[in-house]
């Protein structure tokens, strides 16, 4: 079991009415899950429960046999960088860093050692060549940004990667070719993936498809 949510509701500040209440929810290792629904039904407040980011208002967030809710959040923020990959719908890459670099950022936060050839060799396998290995992240192509962000997710080679609506800025053209090279690496390192999108055309690329409707009771039909 990679993942497991018991009992999970969450509420936002002094909301009275919980975003997400999730009786029973699990991924196993090496499962690809596209999850969907439309904006604002908490897909992403989901991916950082999931990711250790926000802790459940009650219930519990088992990831790799941890419990969230009682780790610092310290150790949180090193246990997120060592085991789970996150791809955020922003990039978040920082700008001034060269491609190489914010490849390496989840490998520094993480203390993994050997991270510079796994970066490089994540970089020309997901198209960006080395004459781009030095450029600073604020230069490169939508794209190419994308690609970078999915390099440093996957640089520690975590049982786990969340990806919220990460093809939301890509043509078509792009946008498959970034899902063929994504769910390469997936495979090839039997990563669990969840997959956020409300682009129903890529759920057939899926081993798992779920509406998130479905399993959260805070948003009846």
């Amino acid at each position: 079991m990679v993942a497991s949510l018991e009992d999970l509701s969450f509420h936002y500040g002094n909301a009275k009415e919980p975003v997400l209440e999730i009786p029973q929810w699990s991924v196993q290792a090496g499962e690809t899950v596209f999850l969907h629904g439309p904006s604002g039904c908490g897909k992403s407040t989901l991916l950082n429960l999931l990711a250790g980011i926000l802790l459940p208002s009650s219930g519990a967030v088992d990831v790799l046999g941890e419990r969230m809710s009682e780790l610092s959040a310290r150790q949180r923020d090193r246990w997120r960088a060592r085991h789970i990959g996150v791809v955020f719908q922003q990039f978040n890459l920082i700008p001034y860093l060269s491609a190489l670099e914010n490849s390496k950022l989840a490998a520094h936060f993480g203390r993994t050692a050997n991270s510079t050839d796994r970066a490089k060799g994540l970089l020309k396998a997901l198209g960006i060549n080395d004459a781009l290995h030095r450029q600073p992240a604020a230069q490169l192509s939508i794209g190419q940004q994308q690609r970078v962000a999915v390099a440093r997710a996957l640089v520690n080679q975590p049982q786990l990667l969340l990806a919220d609506e990460p093809t939301s800025a890509l043509d078509t053209r792009n946008r498959d070719a970034f899902m063929a090279l994504l769910l390469e690496q997936v495979m090839r390192n039997n990563t669990a993936l969840i997959f956020v999108s409300h682009d129903l055309s890529l759920r057939d690329r899926f081993s798992r498809v779920e509406a998130l409707e479905d399993i959260n009771r805070a948003h009846p039909h």
